[in-house]
């Protein structure tokens, strides 16, 4: 049961059209408004835009990845700073996974081809060992080895101090064989219950989600949905493989949000790209994550209300206006797109922490927009 003392959802108005709705989930380091946009933080930041500069951008909630911080600088660091929001000097709540989706992606994901382009150690030799205890494996940085159980991921989560963190959980491959996942999804459960024991036995003042698991197969999705049910998270989180399609995800989507207690909060891990987020909305989706927005200025790539700009393209070398008119942020109110070009194509790193302010901003509005459509059953 969700404790109201420091941890609450509120549904403030459901549309008429579908199943999106407007909401307010209140933690200890203030409320987020829903639905929302988590842009994430890896390692304690968004990538080019300091935590600051985060929070006067209006982003209630942030997104840091546990596996990540154990590594470097470590979780213990963290404690004795004060905890993550003190580290970072962020006032606003955070949310931080189990570290399981690094782990994993070691061996299946993006984290196995970037450390391979970087000429390290392949993603099957960073992973030594996975049973019933948990994972053992290297760490990326030194090669040190590094074990991460339900109970150590749960710790580090506690000496980090979000807002909101996540069970350890195990992410199989979308290739994956019925037989393994089935293996893999009963092991998660197993996870998330040490999980949640290790969590109730001393809260501070912290809500855990359950993941929700079961790849691209409805009836695990099912089963997985209706197992977590029955356990006293404060919310769910829909994560594992969620297809190589956007017609797949959406199928999920379908699948497993009719089966979820819609009076808790529902958080879609590591979707974020502007062609999902209506669909995913109006199928009540509170929250998602997603590097999607940052990734996308780094490659210079950025949004506006009519469509997404190429910066590098020459069109924009002699344009002395701003990247969208209607922008509020810092970087559309005091530069034009012939600057950002010229800073980009001068690899001059401002560029990177301008255009991420941006694309960051804008996602922010659309959120906002969103909400508003909500309400007037828009969509």
């Amino acid at each position: 049961m969700i404790n109201e003392s420091f941890f609450s959802f509120k549904v403030i108005y459901q549309s008429s059209r579908s199943k999106a709705r407007l909401g307010k989930i209140q933690t200890p380091h203030g409320i987020i408004e829903t639905p929302h946009f988590v842009p994430v933080g890896t390692n304690g930041t968004l990538k080019s835009i300091d935590p600051v500069i985060t929070e006067q951008l209006n982003v209630q909630l942030m997104f840091c990845n546990t596996y990540h911080l154990i590594i470097h600088p470590g979780t213990k660091v963290i404690e004795q700073a004060g905890g993550l929001h003190k580290f970072i000097n962020r006032n606003t709540p955070i949310i931080t996974d189990s570290g399981g989706f690094q782990v994993f992606s070691l061996m299946y994901g993006s984290v196995k081809n970037e450390l391979k382009s970087k000429g390290k150690k392949s993603g099957n030799n960073l992973v030594l060992h996975i049973n019933e205890n948990g994972v053992l494996f290297r760490s990326y940085r030194n090669g040190d080895k590094v074990l991460l159980t339900p109970e150590l991921s749960v710790q580090a989560q506690k000496q980090l101090g979000a807002d909101i963190i996540i069970p350890f959980d195990e992410l199989p491959a979308y290739h994956i064989q019925d037989t393994a996942l089935i293996e893999s999804l009963h092991r998660t459960h197993r996870w998330q219950e040490r999980s949640l024991k290790t969590h109730q036995e001393d809260v501070r003042n912290q809500a855990m989600y359950g993941v929700i698991h079961g790849g691209v197969n409805k009836n695990l999705r099912l089963l997985s949905a209706h197992y977590l049910n029955n356990l006293p998270f404060d919310g769910y989180a829909i994560g594992g493989s969620l297809g190589q399609t956007k017609n797949e995800l959406l199928d999920v989507l379908d699948w497993t949000m009719p089966e979820l207690n819609p009076k808790k909060p529902t958080h879609l891990l590591g979707i974020g790209d502007l062609e999902s987020i209506e669909a995913i909305i109006k199928r009540g989706v509170d929250t998602f994550d997603s590097s999607h927005p940052t990734k996308c200025a780094r490659h210079g790539l950025l949004f506006t209300q009519h469509g997404n700009i190429k910066i590098t393209q020459s069109i924009h070398r002699n344009a002395f206006e701003p990247i969208d008119k209607n922008c509020f942020c810092f970087t559309c109110s005091s530069y034009t797109k012939a600057y950002l070009h010229h800073l980009f194509k001068a690899h001059e790193m401002s560029f990177f922490n301008l255009a991420s302010i941006h694309n960051v901003a804008f996602m922010v509005t659309l959120m906002k927009n969103y909400r508003t459509a909500i309400t007037q059953d828009l969509i």
